[in-house]
């Protein structure tokens, strides 16, 4: 996680729906991605099935954590972390059928199942921590997200600015 303080391009442009980024969940889960399609290319032959499924949950994860942040409810939130947790048992058991078919090392096998159970266990962490949160508590000008935030522009508004002017009306 350490690499993705250092990442440029990740804090350059931010604002409150970008949020996620800060969340470990999310953080592994794109390490977890990288990771796979590192390793993807050991697999000999590599059907393109099989690399197009494992490619496509792996990417799921991290996805599903974002949309699931930028929706504006706690119950939409729920919804696609749950997604993003399916999805990363999905990844588990195509890696898992990977190593027992021989395509991949025990090696391999181990470096990614570290990985993924580190991200899963975030995930669960996050999901449980957003479970006992009383909805009421939920507000939806992700003021619960993210501190504080710096804009690239003055003149722009931010959500939170917008949804006080839009409550006003």
């Amino acid at each position: 996680m350490e690499e993705f303080a250092k990442e440029p391009r990740l804090w350059q442009r931010k604002n409150m729906n970008r949020g996620y980024r800060k969340l470990r969940a999310w953080q592994k889960a794109v390490e977890l991605y990288v990771l796979i399609c590192e390793k993807i290319k050991e697999i000999p032959g590599s059907p393109y099935r099989l690399i197009d499924q494992i490619m496509d949950a792996a990417s799921s994860i991290s996805s599903n954590i974002a949309e699931g942040y930028c929706r504006r409810s706690l119950k939409e939130y729920l919804h696609f972390l749950n997604i993003a947790l399916g999805s990363s048992g999905e990844v588990y058991s195509r890696c898992y059928a990977c190593f027992r078919a021989g395509q991949w090392s025990e090696k391999t096998f181990d470096e990614i199942d570290a990985l993924h159970y580190e991200a899963e266990n975030n995930l669960l962490r996050l999901i449980e921590s957003l479970q006992g949160k009383p909805v009421e508590d939920w507000h939806d000008n992700f003021s619960l997200r993210e501190e504080s935030a710096e804009y690239e522009s003055s003149e722009d508004l931010s959500i939170l600015e917008r949804s006080e002017v839009m409550e006003g009306a």
